[in-house]
């Protein structure tokens, strides 16, 4: 039978603290001793209980039975702590909800004595058969332990008295200084009005497990403090729009059925709660039917982690959990999740829902639950699904006008004028060779496909999708900020205020140290008390920061540079093989090689520069987790963006772009020649980069490197604590694994920042280079698609529960959108202007053509070359056109070598490039503007939103005046009564009338400042 012991009283708390301090006062005496030495009587053993407290060996027949000793539940004949609560969400009297847990690794002293000693193994044997609980206690066990202890213990240190030194090791030295952190962490949180159950240490090492549990008056004192909002009684209709934007809302609602997720819905979505943050003098306002539920598993979680982050310990001067996780004393600290999502009972919890209507691929076609996933993650995780659900509907539209653009370059990819012309074998025009020496004449028609496959992406549709392109991410980012202000509205977000963070344990570490060493030069304490790092302190970072930056873009720009040169290389290799097929496809092998390899070097740094980037983030040693945060996101999306687009924009911008000209032919390495891009133009070769980068990122990285690499970490982390833990049989542990043994096996979260920042990439393939790759949109939404339902499924299945955070927006991301949403427009318009023919064909056919048409084009863009002005040594050997050719073309607009000027840039090189570059400034104002128009035309704030943000102060204000009414009547009912009794009344009666009446007075008063405050507002 479970034994159920009475809830305990903050008296009692009182009391025994108390009793802890005499006893911490005690043991600081020997505090010289405890630093390499533990003191232990021959005669009477002195042992160590779990609150710190020196106490003889006699007292241990005491301990046996199942009491409370200084608020620690020996349970090892209890049966109170022989058996788990069922589900593994609850303390052992299956009453008190667990709301946090604090996991731990201990390792047992194994002491060393001398023969003929009694034996120290008992030092932890209380220690190891220990359950904190704060709120349970027996007046007898306290009592009984002082007065039996208390008779035989001698007046003043006894402990001296023939004591022997035993010399800790320096593991049991560091053992024991954590476990005395860890006793003191725990008193202070039970100080602190928190409750306590901790695991039996019954193994000579193992992992042990701390749950806490937060009573109502500790969730409503902080509730109050954090100002969380809470549901009142008071429920309004909120206002639907009519007409016809009301029906076509029904008719897609009545469509979009089938596609919506089974999770419980608000019985009348018409209504909505009235929200007040909470306020214990006014909690007659709420609707507090169960205080157990009133506040929910994230919100309970919410205000434990709070007073985890905030209660000190004094061992290193440590501020909160985070800093004691940092220095080991602590393993992990993480909320449970509601229970398994397999398993086949009927019960259904928020995990269960969320893994069947959300976190399985099967139901990829349904939307969200946004609502649920806000619940039971929080705020800012919501957010993220919510944005990254915003971004797949947009990809929709975009993908559908993408394949249009493609199949418009496939129909009229036999109507083009230009790519006949080039594949015309009875119109040939020879080439200049491609290399020296070894490369003979060629003729332009061998490149037909190459130019056949340019049209598919370089036609005037691809200019009109750039321009779509650019104003759909305006559109994107405007729906965003409506979606987010509606989510704000519903979820009570509005007037969110700043939550005041807790410094880093690195911060304090760092300030620590400083205060160290001015404390020998300075003796003011209030200097002391109000120091902080100045820049002067973070110098050394500021600068490693800037240096290694630096260092690392030049190192995308050497990887960028090695790769080209491989391309040169290659080139020159393969043109001396006497195959003629490997002659004949040397420009197709060296693409494809050398975009892999590409690709490998980019996942490799990636990996690398995500390091660097936190690595750098450190040594700046920012103050809080937010400034942390952002400074992290930006050190990485620099490095990452430079990375990601740099083979890129060398392949789009730069290459093809300093050759030189036959006969005067820049070369690298004493022999090479730069690389030119190919007959029909670098935009396929442009496109081909793009493609296969953007595919491998996606493919490898964030689905592959996503289900694996949180498999490998959980299957390591499993193999080293099977290692380190010795094989031992713990008679206490229950036979099923509780809810907090499943979810310590679970990774732990770190953040969204790797989530947005692929996201954040695969945004710049879909909008920057777009003019190049139209197909890109789909591959993106293709993507996203799998990428939600792997995101649910490891938020779900494989993390821990991450702590609940309110968020109103998505912060620095928004800003990193936008900017790429304004480069982009200016990066389509140079890839149009410069990297396409689009440009040179409208000067053609406008300025050039004798008939309007696109005749004659290729002939127009060819130069022409006298081949015995060939430098020696670099005309072809053994070509059997050497004889016939008097002339090659060259791809370029210069002066024919019967001029005056032979080779010169030419007029029509001229009047391109001023083409050219009007295209970017009228391409790049034009969009601008029409982003700037699409920004004004829609509202940041839904005006049926507005309205009800309206309806709700005044319905709030209302409400207040409606119960203060009915409190002030109450009291005048009271007055009322007062008076129509006897005269004679006791001066009791009469003090209790004027309390009524000084209270009704203030009760007034308070009710006109409110009103007066109101209309201020």
């Amino acid at each position: 039978m479970e034994a159920h012991i009475p809830d305990f009283p903050l008296a009692s708390l009182h009391r025994t603290l108390s009793r802890q301090k005499t006893a911490k006062s005690a043991r600081d005496a020997l505090s010289a001793y405890d630093k390499e030495y533990l003191t232990v009587h021959q005669s009477r053993p002195v042992l160590y209980t779990n609150s710190g407290a020196l106490e003889p060996s006699g007292c241990l027949e005491i301990h046996s039975s199942t009491c409370i000793i200084n608020n620690y539940l020996d349970g090892t004949r209890g049966g109170a702590a022989d058996t788990a609560a069922p589900g593994g969400m609850h303390f052992r009297d299956s009453k008190r909800k667990v709301d946090y847990v604090l996991a731990y690794h201990y390792r047992k002293r194994v002491s060393q004595h001398q023969p003929g000693s009694r034996s120290a193994e008992p030092l932890h044997g209380l220690a190891s058969s220990a359950i904190v609980s704060n709120g349970e206690t027996g007046k007898s066990c306290l009592e009984q332990q002082q007065q039996s202890c208390g008779q035989n213990e001698p007046s003043g240190q006894p402990e001296l008295l023939g004591a022997q030194a035993v010399e800790l090791s320096p593991l049991d030295a560091l053992e024991e200084e954590k476990r005395v952190q860890r006793k003191e962490y725990e008193q202070n949180l039970m100080e602190a009005g928190l409750e306590i159950e901790k695991d039996l240490e019954s193994k000579s090492q193992g992992l042990s497990f701390v749950r806490i549990h937060a009573p109502w008056h500790v969730l409503s004192r902080e509730a109050e403090l954090l100002k969380i909002k809470m549901p009142t009684k008071k429920v309004y209709e909120i206002k639907e729009e009519g007409g016809i934007l009301k029906k076509l809302t029904e008719i897609w609602c009545r469509l979009t059925e089938p596609l919506q997720p089974k999770v419980p819905q608000q019985d009348n979505t018409k209504m909505k709660s009235l929200s007040y943050p909470f306020s214990r003098e006014k909690i007659y306002l709420y609707n507090i039917k169960d205080k157990d539920t009133f506040f929910d598993n994230a919100t309970r979680s919410r205000i434990v982690r709070e007073i985890l982050k905030r209660t000190p310990t004094k061992s290193r001067n440590s501020m909160g959990i985070s800093t004691l996780i940092a220095n080991n004393v602590y393993d992990a600290a993480y909320p449970l999740h509601d229970g398994e999502y397999e398993d086949q009972n009927d019960e259904m919890n928020d995990r269960k829902l969320l893994y069947r209507e959300w976190a399985r691929y099967g139901v990829f076609y349904k939307f969200q639950p946004i609502d649920l996933i806000r619940k039971y993650f929080g705020e800012k995780i919501g957010l993220y699904f919510a944005w990254l659900g915003l971004y797949t509907e947009f990809l929709i539209p975009s993908s559908v006008v993408g394949v249009i653009v493609f199949f418009y370059g496939c129909i009229t990819i036999e109507s083009d004028i230009p790519s006949k012309e080039m594949c015309d074998q009875h119109n040939a025009f020879t080439m200049c060779p491609l290399c020296d020496k070894f490369c003979d004449y060629w003729n332009l028609s061998s490149a037909c496909a190459t130019a056949r496959a340019s049209h598919l992406f370089d036609n005037p549709a691809t200019v009109f999708f750039s321009i779509f392109m650019a104003l759909w991410a305006t559109m994107f980012l405007e729906q965003w900020k409506r979606l987010q202000m509606r989510l704000s509205y519903f979820w009570d977000l509005t007037g969110l205020e700043e939550e005041e963070e807790h410094p880093r344990p690195e911060y304090e570490t760092k300030l620590i140290q400083k205060k160290l060493k001015t404390k020998n030069t300075t003796e003011n304490a209030n200097e002391d008390e109000n120091e902080k790092l100045t820049w002067r302190d973070r110098m050394p970072g500021y600068l490693a920061n800037f240096s290694l930056i630096l260092f690392m873009i030049m190192l995308t720009f050497s990887a960028v540079f090695g790769v080209m040169v491989y391309r040169i290389t290659t080139a020159a290799a393969l043109s001396f093989s006497t195959n003629e097929t490997t002659r004949s496809n040397v420009r197709v092998t060296v693409t494809a090689t050398a975009v892999i390899i590409n690709l490998v070097v980019i996942l490799i740094l990636d990996e690398i520069y995500g390091a660097v980037a936190k690595w750098l983030t450190e040594i700046e040693v920012p103050k809080t987790e937010k400034s942390f945060e952002e400074r992290l996101i930006l050190k990485a999306f620099l490095l990452k963006f430079v990375n990601s687009y740099a083979p890129i924009f060398y392949v789009a911008f730069f290459k093809g772009r300093f050759v030189g000209r036959p006969g005067h032919y820049l070369y690298v390495f004493d022999g090479y020649r730069m690389e030119e891009c190919a007959p029909g133009g670098c935009l396929m070769e442009l496109c081909i980069q793009l493609s296969i980068i953007m595919l491998g990122k996606q493919l490898i990285q964030n689905n592959l490197f996503e289900i694996g690499i949180p498999k490998l970490k959980k299957l390591f982390r499993k193999l080293k604590d099977e290692r380190t833990e010795p094989k031992e049989i713990n008679t206490n542990q229950s036979k099923d694994p509780q809810q907090w043994d499943l979810d310590y096996s679970l990774e732990p979260f770190t953040g969204l920042t790797p989530e947005y920042m692929e996201m954040i990439i695969q945004f710049g393939f879909v909008t920057l280079f777009v003019a190049s790759f139209p197909l890109a949109p789909l591959f993106a939404l293709l993507n996203n698609i799998i990428e939600v339902r792997l995101d649910a499924k490891k938020f779900v299945t494989e993390l821990r529960r991450p702590d609940t955070v309110r968020a109103k927006d998505i912060g620095i991301w928004y800003n990193i959108l936008s900017g790429i949403g304004k480069l982009s427009v200016i990066i389509n318009a140079f890839v149009i202007s410069v990297t396409s023919d689009f440009i040179p064909r409208l000067m053609y056919q406008y300025a050039y053509s004798q008939n309007g048409t696109m005749h004659g084009f290729i002939n127009h863009t060819l130069s022409y070359f006298n081949v015995s002005h060939l430098k020696a040594g670099t005309q072809p050997e053994n070509s059997p056109f050497a004889q016939d050719v008097l002339f090659c073309r060259f791809k370029d607009y210069r002066e024919p070598p019967w001029s005056q000027n032979p080779y010169e840039f030419s007029r029509q090189y001229w009047a391109v490039l001023s083409a050219r570059l009007a295209f970017v400034i009228l391409f790049q104002n034009l969009v601008m503007f029409l982003s700037v128009l699409v920004d004004w035309m829609i509202p940041d704030i839904p005006k049926d939103i507005s309205e009800q943000i309206k309806k709700e102060k005044s319905v709030l204000v209302d409400f207040f005046l409606k119960e203060e009414h009915e409190k002030l009547k109450l009291i005048e009912s009271f007055i009322t009564r007062d008076k129509h009794r006897p005269q004679n009344g006791t001066k009791g009666q009469r003090t209790r009338a004027a309390s009524f009446c000084q209270f009704s007075q203030s009760q007034k008063r308070s009710l006109a400042s409110y009103s007066s405050q109101h209309t201020e507002v």
